[in-house]
């Protein structure tokens, strides 16, 4: 955990986050700032700036598994969605805790920018 890090203060229950799924290891919650009908964001429990950070793929795999559980109770898992990793500031992370984001609810566009 990271005191300042704004995903370890919504673990610890510092700041409130609508949660809607959790295993031991991640946590998805909805974005703030949803940029689309669905927008949830998956973390893992420890603290690991970004995807580059990780140790090995248990991470991940733990994170993505929660993703495919929240499309699934979201009920887009047949229609479609998009997950994002962005790593590192040119690729657009803005909170240095890795996260996925679930997007869904919408036809998506290619590239995404």
């Amino acid at each position: 955990m990271s005191a300042s890090c704004l995903f370890c203060r919504i673990i610890a229950g510092e700041i409130p986050a609508k949660i809607i799924a959790e295993s031991p290891q991640a946590l998805a919650f909805h974005d703030i700032a949803p940029q689309a009908p669905l927008h949830v964001l998956v973390i893992p429990r420890a603290h690991y700036a970004s995807l580059a950070e990780t140790p090995d793929g248990s991470v991940m795999a733990e994170v993505s598994e929660l993703a495919k559980r929240v499309a699934r109770e979201f009920g887009v898992e047949q229609s479609g969605y998009r997950v994002v990793v962005n790593t590192g500031d040119d690729g657009g992370q803005t909170v240095h805790h890795l996260h996925l984001h679930v997007l869904a609810g919408r036809q998506m566009k290619w590239p995404p920018g």
